[in-house]
């Protein structure tokens, strides 16, 4: 809705409903560039209370003060009036009308005006349950009429709590994700994880995003110079308070050790770090710690993007196993390249994919993670067709196997391959 706006926070609402008078005074807060005005202040017939959007530091809490109103409240009738102008961008044609509609005496507008909010109890038991009559309403009042104004009311539950009846909130809330690497994937994918709900999650990175990252990296400019893992706390603490963060500035290869104990603790693991090295320690680690692992990369200069789920079963093969089974069959082995340094190389070359395609595939290896562990906890509709994803990010010709994507978008499941013989991750341990 175009026009302007009245925000009510949840405490300010909630002494208007617990008021044991009618009608009192209210003080606002604007931000006039926005055609905005907030409630700061509601007098409820008996004591006056200061009110705040949520969080506390939100910046239209310490907005320009913007003058005193008044509230009361009134018939369903006038909020179905207010309905109805609303909708045909109408007004009040006179002052005098508006004031004979309220059972409150209105001072004279003057030349300014002033706001009025008005409170319908009887609106969610309205008859007219077609209509959607607000509880409050606003009304910017002048000596020409009364004007509507919308009025948004901050709701006792915002975040995951409203989608709960929809989506498991508390199972995921117990889950800890280690990610290892936050770098253009691992960035889209810690985004995502926490939005999908996850309790805690671990970001791991040896790396300072710098300004060659931007292009293709979730995080903005103001963050450059700074430890990628730091920065996607920072980052994704305001807007996911939901999820506890941990920032660890360790290598996986180089800490092998210290991620061997974060995984006594760790649910799963997602690696979206650049090179072999770190997937192949990756698989291992998780494997002999008997914890379920996704690898998400590119391969091709960024046109096939690859999703490999390791699940420390019996039958499972690791990455080396299935790496193997590719070489076996005659399929190429996009591994070798892949020790080569960040942005070359012939088969692995992660500076030369987009940023959106990046970004997609650390959804994609997100949405997998999390569908990995609500299978786990029971919720079989979440069961996946398969333990690798390819995707073609770009038309790619010549590749084998699962990597014979011709056409950009098509996708490819295929099943694990088993454990060959004598290897060292996939033997049973104690």
């Amino acid at each position: 809705m175009i026009g302007p706006l009245i925000l009510l926070p949840h405490e300010g609402a909630r002494h208007l409903l617990a008021s044991p008078g009618t009608r009192g005074t209210i003080r606002f807060r604007r931000a006039p560039r926005d055609n905005l005005t907030v409630i700061s202040f509601v007098h409820n017939g008996t004591s006056g209370f200061q009110t705040n959007l949520r969080p506390r530091r939100h910046p239209l809490n310490n907005a320009d003060p913007g003058g005193e109103g008044l509230w009361c409240t009134v018939p369903v009738d006038l909020h179905l009036a207010w309905y109805e102008m609303a909708r045909r961008h109408a007004a009040m044609t006179t002052f005098d009308a508006f004031k004979d509609m309220v059972p409150v005496a209105l001072k004279d507008p003057g030349n300014t005006g002033y706001i009025v909010l008005t409170y319908a109890p009887d609106a969610a038991v309205t008859p007219y349950t077609e209509v959607p009559i607000p509880v409050f309403a606003g009304w910017f009042v002048t000596r020409r009429g009364a004007e509507p104004v919308r009025v948004e009311t901050e709701p006792e539950t915002v975040g995951l709590d409203q989608i709960r009846r929809y989506w498991p909130v508390d199972d995921l809330a117990k889950v800890t994700t280690l990610l290892i690497g936050v770098g253009s994937i691992g960035g889209a994918a810690a985004r995502a994880l926490a939005g999908y709900g996850i309790g805690r999650l671990r970001l791991l990175d040896p790396d300072r995003l710098m300004w060659h990252n931007l292009v293709r990296h979730v995080l903005p400019e103001q963050y450059v110079g700074q430890y990628k893992a730091d920065a996607m706390h920072a980052f994704l603490a305001d807007c996911y308070p939901h999820t506890a963060l941990e920032a660890h500035r360790l290598d996986v290869v180089e800490h092998a050790d210290h991620v061997r104990g974060l995984l006594a603790d760790t649910d799963i693991v997602l690696c979206c770090a650049d090179g072999v090295g770190a997937r192949r320690t990756v698989s291992h680690l998780s494997r002999r710690a008997h914890r379920p692992a996704v690898l998400g990369c590119v391969l091709a200069d960024g046109g096939i993007g690859e999703i490999i789920r390791l699940r420390p079963w019996l039958d499972h093969g690791c990455l080396l196993c299935r790496r193997q089974a590719l070489i076996d069959t005659g399929v190429l082995d996009p591994e070798p390249e892949l020790e080569a340094a960040y942005g070359t190389g012939t088969l692995h070359r992660p500076m030369t994919a987009v940023g959106s395609d990046l970004a997609l595939v650390g959804d994609l290896a997100a949405k997998i993670t999390v569908a990995t562990v609500l299978e786990a906890a029971g919720h079989f509709e979440h069961r996946l067709p398969g333990e690798t994803l390819t995707v073609g990010l770009q038309a790619r010709r010549g590749w084998t196997g699962p990597f014979d994507l011709g056409f950009t978008g098509q996708t490819r499941w295929t099943p694990v391959a088993p454990p060959k013989l004598g290897c060292s991750t996939c033997a049973p341990s104690g």
